[in-house]
């Protein structure tokens, strides 16, 4: 695994449209595994390909809380397929905006689908 550098804003990269993942092979989990290892060491709870110069829909993250196992989550293609009615506001952060944070809000829960490390397609509620 490596350590990869994170673009941060302004550079144009982060506003190009990213490209689907035809299907998570070895180069695709070389990216998840070097993504993850990025951004545990940033440290961050998410990463996405485009931040790190990769040009495909491909995020890692890991939302345990404090204390707990990690818990990584490897997903290629992500879509929102479903989300509640009820919102929440969160104050977040960035890793390709340093030292800045803003308020977000944000469904409750919302269900996704995506291709996961092993090439299956998954559907979440979170």
């Amino acid at each position: 695994m490596a350590l990869l550098p994170i673009i941060t804003a302004p550079d144009p990269r982060l506003k190009r449209v990213a490209t689907p993942v035809e299907s998570v092979d070895d180069d695709v989990r070389r990216l998840m595994d070097d993504m993850l290892e990025t951004m545990y060491a940033a440290p961050g709870v998410g990463l996405a390909a485009p931040q790190v110069g990769v040009l495909k829909r491909v995020i890692v993250a890991d939302v345990a809380r404090t204390g707990e196992e990690p818990q990584p989550m490897c997903l290629a293609n992500p879509e929102i397929v479903g989300a509640s009615e009820e919102i929440s506001v969160f104050e977040e952060g960035c890793l390709s905006l340093p030292e800045h944070f803003a308020e977000v809000k944000r469904p409750d829960k919302v269900r996704i689908r995506y291709l996961d490390y092993e090439n299956e397609i998954r559907e979440q509620d979170m």
